[in-house]
């Protein structure tokens, strides 16, 4: 039996279907974003044409510092913004800022599909696929915020974790404080840099996890130069993607 709303061959356009209960359709992915004004480039979770397939977005509206410190006065609205995105038909809940874990956990027993709202979700699989002696570097927005406390949320230890921020970064500046001018040269030069002597100093790192939903435009760069392997949020939107949208293989046998 073909799920409803699920379409897999030409022959299908010829079925009858229900109306969806929701006013539009064919979204895979819903993203939580807070109404911040920044340059977004592609790559940026907040930028469309980072994707291959429709994203459906939903504005929350509070300072990303509350974000960064899991402030409980903006979980109603998180919840809100998810259920709303539930109805409208997305199959899975991402969260535009790696500090959206704050409220991983009662996001995801509020509604009925996947929630994965944060790139730091990614931690545990990353950590299987490394030797025991390897550590993840994470290049965060605000290291200090990124504690045991909010990992513990995630089920997380910080054990083989080496934290860098790069929120005092003066080309991160634009960014972090909401500014409407970016050297984005500037800005790819210098996470390089501090990726590059990250790297050096901890020899010990085996791959690199970008926490901030602005630094995808960065991995190419930072892999360039570390020649490690490079995960975001982009890494994490692509699998769960894959996972709630499956396709048909072809080819040749």
């Amino acid at each position: 039996m073909k799920h409803r709303g699920m379409l897999y061959n030409v022959s299908d356009l010829t079925e009858t279907y229900t109306v969806p209960e929701h006013y539009t359709a064919g979204y895979p992915i819903g993203i939580i974003a807070v109404d911040l004004i920044y340059p977004k480039l592609p790559g940026n979770v907040a930028n469309a044409t980072s994707f291959s397939y429709p994203v459906l977005y939903k504005k929350v509206s509070f300072e990303i510092e509350q974000l960064f410190e899991g402030d409980p006065s903006i979980e109603a609205q998180i919840v809100a913004a998810a259920k709303e995105l539930e109805a409208e038909g997305v199959r899975a809940i991402i969260g535009a800022c790696g500090y959206f874990a704050h409220f991983q956990r009662v996001v995801s027993e509020a509604v009925d599909i996947p929630v994965y709202l944060s790139s730091l979700c990614q931690i545990p699989i990353i950590e299987l696929g490394l030797s025991s002696s390897k550590k993840i570097a994470v290049l965060a927005a605000s290291g200090e915020n990124l504690n045991d406390e909010l990992l513990g949320k995630l089920g997380i230890s910080s054990e083989r974790l080496i934290i860098k921020s790069i929120g005092e970064l003066d080309s991160f500046a634009p960014i972090r404080w909401g500014k409407t001018t970016l050297d984005n040269g500037a800005l790819t030069k210098e996470l390089g840099e501090v990726a590059l002597e990250l790297v050096r100093e901890h020899p010990e790192i085996g791959a690199i996890l970008l926490e901030c939903s602005d630094l995808p435009p960065y991995a190419y760069e930072i892999q360039c130069l570390t020649g490690l392997p490079v995960y975001d949020f982009i890494t994490m939107i692509d699998w769960v993607k894959q996972a709630v949208v499956r396709q048909p293989y072809f080819g040749y046998f």
